[in-house]
């Protein structure tokens, strides 16, 4: 076990945690409709010391050592049959992911620049394929098509954000998705997600809302650098992001599968 090998870090599986917003009816009819449904969780785990930032690397290479982990963290078949990782790696990725924004305010340029009209309605265009996609209107243009005429209204830096990557997860899905024809089933999506995986508090001296979750993009490999977690298979809808809450030490990870 991890523990054995002096391990810093220790954690514990929480199989009984309700996650409100994921788990809601209104959520889970559209991510059914998404085609995202049947390959995609949220778990919870906890652990006892304490951790910073720049501990990241130990701390994600402890984690997929740890036996409390291979056995309880869940993994799906290209079949949909879940199942847990049960495999240790050689190799470990923990790329942190930028989360600063506390507000849905974050995408006004969506609006002020055409993308989305008032009504919300998304603007439509010609049917374009990119890689395992069809583009149909322009916000999928935003997300994926760098030499588009509005790619640019949003930054490297803010593409980079954990708010803006749910919502492109969101809007992109699964393999069989069934696009909105409004933003705002994504954008009401996006706001639940991030509520049941981002702390947020006040800060008592500025008054500002403050983010209090470190957000890691993780993967295991071999050693040879074959992709043992989340798939054996690469893609873009292919993910496992790590919310690490420091004041609860409590970890909650969403895992997505694209079914090639």
């Amino acid at each position: 076990m991890a523990e054995e090998k002096g391990a810093k870090f220790t954690f514990t599986h929480v199989p009984g945690k309700k996650f409100q917003g994921f788990e809601s009816a209104e959520v889970q009819e559209l991510l059914l409709k998404w085609g995202m449904d049947k390959r995609t969780c949220i778990q919870m785990y906890t652990y006892e010391q304490y951790f910073q930032a720049y501990e990241k690397d130990e701390f994600v290479k402890d984690f997929f050592e740890d036996q409390n982990v291979l056995s309880t963290l869940q993994v799906v078949s290209s079949t949909n049959t879940w199942g847990s990782l049960g495999i240790k790696g050689a190799k470990y990725e923990a790329e942190q992911v930028p989360c600063s924004s506390t507000s849905m305010d974050f995408f006004d340029k969506l609006y002020s620049e055409g993308i989305v009209r008032e009504s919300g309605n998304i603007r439509k265009c010609f049917d374009e394929y990119f890689e395992d996609f069809i583009i149909s209107d322009e916000l999928r243009k935003v997300l994926l098509l760098e030499d588009s005429d509005n790619y640019d209204i949003f930054s490297e830096e803010e593409r980079s954000e954990f708010l803006f990557k749910i919502l492109k997860h969101l809007c992109l899905g699964g393999q069989v998705c069934q696009y909105e024809d409004s933003v705002q089933p994504y954008m009401e999506t996006a706001r639940t997600l991030y509520k049941d995986l981002v702390s947020v508090y006040k800060d008592q001296k500025t008054k500002k809302l403050q983010i209090g979750t470190i957000i890691l993009k993780i993967a295991s490999m071999s050693e040879d650098s074959t992709m043992l977690y989340p798939s054996n298979d690469s893609h873009d809808q292919t993910f496992a992001y790590m919310c690490v809450d420091m004041a609860k030490r409590h970890i909650y990870i969403w895992y997505h599968s694209w079914k090639s």
